[in-house]
């Protein structure tokens, strides 16, 4: 998935802790304006520890590659009417950009447009645990992979090169698919599903499975489409774990870019629990 804006709970936890205590703590004090101050982009920098740095975080990539194989041999014993394939996003999904994040972060920056055009096209992204391993032995088996991201058209060069790199399988240059209007996926998919048959998508954003997460729904809402498609998640969708961005930071921010810094800050800082 294409950078939005990067949070990350433990930086909220910071936050919190050090409201609780008189000492300073990681640059905040007990001052309630500055104890949430550049808490976003601090919590890229942890965000970023933790994907780059967290064994568990590893192992939690390569459990989802492990199930997304067991369930990709269940479809493959059984009959289909068309060739079987794979929807797949990019970004956190099986490539970790986490290193543009940190570069950011120290600037001082959070994200935008021009920064990420130039990190994509260094092709500098790493794969995650498992995810080569599981889309060459889902094209060995003659399934199609189809990478539909977010990634603007003028970024495929970086794309395609980033993907060749580590030896990605592109079966054709048609199956790299970018995004030329609209931000929602669900079009992109039903094309491929004329000619195939999608047994698999891989994601590390809801919107990345279905179209019920399209069009900016309320907190409250994805979480209610979650209960409507939960029997779905480690069968047919397959969910990666993405703590630095995604729409579930947009959501809270009520989907406003133009958000000042300090208003996110402070809505972040104000909405994380100290009680259940």
């Amino acid at each position: 998935m294409r950078y939005f804006n990067w949070i990350v709970g433990g930086a909220m936890l910071l936050g919190v802790s050090a409201c609780q205590t008189t000492q300073k703590t990681v640059g905040y004090t007990q001052d309630a304006k500055s104890a949430y101050q550049n808490l976003q982009v601090d919590g890229k920098l942890y965000a970023a520890f933790y994907q780059q740095r967290a064994a568990e975080y590893q192992a939690l990539c390569q459990q989802a590659y492990n199930v997304a194989q067991f369930r990709l041999d269940e479809a493959l014993a059984k009959k289909s009417t068309k060739p079987l394939a794979i929807v797949t996003d990019i970004d956190e999904t099986f490539m970790d950009n986490s290193y543009y994040a940190v570069e950011m972060a120290k600037e001082g920056k959070i994200y935008d447009l021009q920064s990420w055009k130039n990190w994509t096209s260094k092709a500098g992204a790493k794969p995650l645990s498992g995810s080569l391993e599981f889309f060459n032995y889902a094209a060995s088996k003659g399934v199609q992979i189809f990478y539909i991201t977010n990634r603007n058209e003028d970024e495929r060069a970086g794309t395609v090169a980033n993907l060749e790199r580590y030896k990605f399988p592109i079966q054709s240059p048609q199956n790299v698919i970018l995004r030329s209007k609209e931000s929602s996926k669900e079009n992109r998919r039903q094309n491929v599903a004329k000619n195939y048959d999608i047994v698999m998508l891989l994601g590390d954003s809801l919107t990345d499975f279905s179209s019920l997460f399209d069009n900016h729904p309320s907190e409250e809402k994805r979480a209610q489409a979650v209960q409507t498609l939960k029997n779905e998640f480690g069968k047919k969708f397959i969910i990666i774990p993405n703590v630095g961005y995604g729409d579930w930071e947009a959501a809270l921010f009520d989907y406003k870019n133009d958000l000042p810094q300090a208003k996110r800050d402070s809505i972040l800082y104000n909405v994380v629990k100290s009680n259940p």
